[in-house]
């Protein structure tokens, strides 16, 4: 059987700061939310912007590391793979959600000490974008 390859590479802005949790086992996990943009012209000269949202899980250490550096509105590369997760709500209705399992993270721009703000992490409200 031949190896295939489940690879994700994206820069973005934090959604929202991380939330970490531990599994029954005690193993971290944390979670957020990643926006990506791109901007093109129409071929009538019209500016336009598309975002796209990503979920994004890390896992031990990892997952600590994202939890105590990242704050939301942050530039960071994520890499990883693509994992699709399909479950039954208490209604019976079927889910499916497309999630990044980062490998890495490398935070871009500058740095900021948690709890201080700027005009760019306010611009990026998650509310707007449900998934």
């Amino acid at each position: 059987m031949s190896r295939g390859l489940n690879k994700v590479m994206i820069i973005g802005n934090l959604g929202r700061d991380p939330e970490m949790r531990y599994t029954p086992s005690g193993k971290p996990v944390t979670t957020f939310s990643v926006a990506t943009s791109r901007s093109w012209s129409t071929s009538e000269g019209e500016k336009r912007v598309e975002t796209e949202w990503f979920n994004v899980v890390a896992w031990s250490n990892l997952a600590e590391i994202c939890k105590q550096y990242l704050t939301k509105g942050q530039q960071v590369y994520i890499e990883g793979r693509l994992q699709t997760r399909h479950w039954d709500d208490q209604e019976g209705n079927k889910h499916t959600s497309v999630e990044i399992v980062a490998n890495e993270m490398i935070i871009l721009g500058e740095r900021r000490e948690a709890g201080e703000t700027s005009a760019e992490a306010e611009s990026i409200d998650e509310e707007e974008y449900p998934f």
